[in-house]
């Protein structure tokens, strides 16, 4: 389970509340940015493209406290830019703890290593640091654009999981992904001992530098199909920290509207219309945005072009939460998902094999039908060698 009991409960008090009090728009997490400005310069990210004088500036711990109290939303996750680059990112983290809100710090890790062994943090159940990784060393090199990024995020992981802290990825995934690699990627994960796992497709920012990497919504489906599938093989056991339906929805099982008003945005500008992919102004207050925004101009049902080809998690994952509390049907279909998620699917297991052909040739393709294995070859480099017939 990739979700400890007690923040279980305490999310799903709080859905029950809002239903409850007949409230059909509620957060479900806060998405709080402290600054823009990052260590990495990611292609694919709309974070990082402003002026200098605006990735200067950063909110004050009191700002994110006040912003926490106004929201209300259970959760909190702090992305960015990186947010251990703000000086007071400890103050800010502690002041959140004690207000016990379950805080997702976001971290390409570059600094996380040097953060801990300074005494930045200590452990707690409402902390856990979540490591943007996009994939094995090589992809995920190539994603955030600089070598080296992987084995530094992954010592960062090992020091944090020793040390006792809560420790997710969070992986984002472009065009022309490789099922395979992925889920090569994600049996790596489950062996450093990560909580579990969280994934999206990646969305098209208007300010990303690189526009042409960005998933459609049928690529999207028959991707997280083949990578979601057939996964239980004896050995492989993933742990994924989201709502299991929302799983389900990437792979093109459930059809769900977006909930913008779930996971809503502060940063430096204020309370961001409509959410935290898009931006379409600001509101001066969180009870103003919920009141201003015209929620019925986003979302794929609206036509709005922005919002078609977007499957990301900050605005289905709470439509997700949402269905498994709105009805008995929900609930049982979340208890299902949850115990039967090895989803046989004959149809994605011969597209992972036609990937594999593609992308690693005759031998690599026997490797996935487990007739060859890999082995070091006498240059140290990786090699297959064919099974003997039993």
């Amino acid at each position: 389970m990739g979700v400890p009991l007690s923040q279980m409960w305490t999310v799903a008090s709080y859905v029950i509340r809002q239903k409850l009090r007949g409230r059909r728009r509620y957060p479900l997490v806060l998405m709080l940015e402290p600054l823009f400005r990052c260590n990495l310069a990611c292609a694919g990210c709309g974070k990082i493209q402003y002026p200098p004088h605006i990735l200067k500036r950063q909110l004050t711990p009191q700002q994110c406290f006040d912003a926490v109290e106004e929201c209300g939303a259970p959760m909190v996750s702090i992305p960015g830019g990186e947010p251990l680059l703000h000086p007071e990112i400890r103050e800010i983290v502690e002041g959140l703890v004690a207000r016990r809100k379950y805080v997702y710090l976001c971290t390409n890790a570059l600094l996380l290593k040097e953060k801990l062994e300074a005494g930045l943090f200590r452990p707690s159940k409402y902390l856990t640091f979540s490591v943007h990784m996009d994939g094995t060393e090589e992809n995920h090199d190539f994603a955030v654009c600089r070598e080296g990024t992987y084995a530094k995020a992954v010592e960062g992981i090992r020091l944090a999981v020793k040390m006792g802290f809560r420790v997710t990825t969070n992986t984002t995934l472009f065009e022309g992904a490789d099922p395979n690699a992925v889920r090569e990627f994600f049996d790596e994960m489950m062996a450093l001992g990560v909580e579990g796992m969280m994934l999206s497709p990646g969305y098209a920012y208007e300010k990303a530098p690189d526009q042409s990497g960005f998933l459609k919504r049928r690529e999207t489906n028959s991707l997280f199909e083949m990578i979601l599938s057939n996964r239980r093989d004896g050995k492989r056991r993933w742990i994924f920290n989201q709502s299991p339906l929302f799983l389900e929805f990437l792979m093109g099982a459930r059809e769900y509207e977006c909930t913008p008003w779930g996971m809503p945005c502060f940063n430096i500008f204020g309370w961001q219309k409509p959410c935290y992919l898009l931006q379409e102004g600001y509101a001066d207050s969180f009870e103003a945005l919920m009141r201003e925004t015209e929620w019925d101009r986003y979302g794929r049902a609206s036509g709005n072009e922005k919002c078609a080809n977007c499957m990301v998690h900050s605005g289905y994952e709470a439509t997700a939460v949402d269905h498994t509390f709105s009805s008995f049907g929900g609930l049982v279909a979340t208890v299902k998902a949850m115990v039967f998620n090895a989803y046989a699917n004959p149809s994605a297991k011969r597209g992972l094999a036609a990937e594999a052909r593609k992308s690693h040739g005759p031998a690599r393709h026997l490797v996935q039908l487990g007739l060859a294995e890999d082995v070091e070859g006498a240059d140290g480099k990786r090699a297959f060698r064919l099974k003997q017939p039993a």
